[in-house]
């Protein structure tokens, strides 16, 4: 598991130290685990006259897939501009019992809180408080230097595209005892970018693509001081609150998450399955969310409610994932803080999946926010050949129908 992804199988960039690949950002690679049991609904749809192509027994029917798969738990919500949520349920809270998911429960976002962070570094662009082509030695000079890190020739922009080139380092879990010796262990961010920096950068920065949960580290940072306020504050006051977000929270140093909520689990190697609920995640990564909070954002997101119409744009201009991710995100591009995929039935959608401590969400809204779409999962599949692709097809599948509307 990972204190802000987790994941036991390897993390798709191979040059990836063993002990940190689970903490690397679920965002691209899922997980899923074996779970008997009897599939609990539920939702609310129009009448069958009015029902959309995709309801609420094509969403069942999908979580089922997952869960077949051999995730405990799976919570699946569809919202659109007419009608109520779809919602369904699959599988069981706690491994062993037979205490439903709750459609509505919390859980654990990780990466996804990366898009709350650029949404908030976009909207103090459009202020002028601060400006993309600014480095990151304009706010924290000194920083990050050493073994070939220069914060003078990093952007801002591409600290939220992944292009700076700056390792990542997170602190992870080798295995399960590693993650019970250390799961309550606090990181500021100052020791989370001297990790990183004491490697040499991946590649110069703006000559390629590496995904680096450090670099949204810094981006917290960079909002403090533009801001002169603690970044989560400003997540708050200017995405949560607005939005009426009010079951999306940091916890902090609080391992635990509120209730209702299913447990996280991980799938080992040795074929145990084992509870990884509790863990201190480092920011930003840290976050928890309901999958209404999560669609309720995206679809103000890319509504045009939280950014202007240009920094909406320079959020969906895009540059190629790095060939390891293409595996996992077929045809995707990653912007600011958004990663763009292709729809089966044409056209895109905009979304940012995230994976820690078991639970895994991938998520997605058409480009005018009309329809957009969660689904989590509770089961990390890290220790089954190819389990984590196998988990992102199938619930990308998920997505993919959810947002063309092709039920059947």
């Amino acid at each position: 598991m990972t204190t802000s992804d987790p994941a036991l199988a390897p993390h798709p960039n191979p040059a990836a130290p063993q002990r940190n690949r689970r903490r690397r950002w679920w965002a691209a690679t899922a997980a899923v685990l074996v779970a008997a049991g009897a599939a609990v609904t539920v939702g609310l749809m129009n009448d069958r006259d009015e029902a959309p192509a995709y309801g609420q027994e094509d969403l069942l029917r999908d979580t089922e897939a997952l869960e077949a798969l051999g995730i405990v738990g799976v919570q699946a919500r569809l919202s659109t501009e007419s009608g109520p949520d779809v919602v369904a349920v699959s599988g069981f809270a706690e491994d062993g019992t037979d205490r439903p998911v709750d459609g509505d429960g919390y859980f654990r976002i990780a990466s996804t809180g990366k898009s709350l962070v650029a949404a908030v570094v976009l909207q103090l662009a459009d202020e002028g408080a601060l400006t993309l082509d600014d480095t990151v030695d304009r706010w924290l000079p000194g920083l990050v230097a050493g073994n070939g890190n220069d914060g003078g020739a990093i952007t801002v922009r591409q600290l939220l595209q992944h292009t700076g080139g700056l390792h990542d380092d997170l602190p992870g879990y080798a295995d399960h005892d590693d993650y019970l010796e250390h799961r309550y262990d606090v990181y500021t961010p100052e020791q989370i970018v001297e990790r990183a920096t004491a490697h040499e950068p991946d590649f110069a920065p703006g000559t390629g693509w590496g995904y680096s949960n450090t670099g949204y580290v810094l981006l917290d940072m960079i909002i403090e001081e533009a801001t002169g306020r603690p970044w989560d504050q400003e997540v708050q006051a200017r995405i949560l609150e607005p939005l009426g977000m009010d079951r999306t929270y940091l916890p902090g140093d609080d391992p635990t998450l509120r209730s209702p909520h299913a447990n996280g689990y991980e799938l080992y190697p040795d074929g145990q399955r084992l509870d990884v609920t509790e863990v201190i995640v480092p920011d930003p990564g840290g976050y928890v969310s309901t999958t209404a909070d999560v669609n309720r954002f995206l679809r103000a997101l890319l509504g045009g409610e939280l950014v202007s119409e240009a920094m909406l744009a320079q959020m969906q201009d895009t540059v190629p994932v790095g060939e390891d991710m293409q595996a996992f995100w077929p045809g995707g591009g990653y912007g600011l803080g958004l990663v763009e995929r292709p729809l089966s039935c044409g056209g895109t959608y905009w979304g940012h999946e995230g994976g820690e401590s078991g639970y895994i969400n991938l998520n997605g809204a058409i480009d005018d926010g009309a329809r957009a779409v969660t689904v989590s999962m509770t089961t990390a599949l890290a220790g089954s050949p190819d389990g984590l692709l196998r988990q992102e097809q199938t619930a990308s599948a998920l997505v993919d129908r959810a947002l063309c509307g092709t039920g059947g």
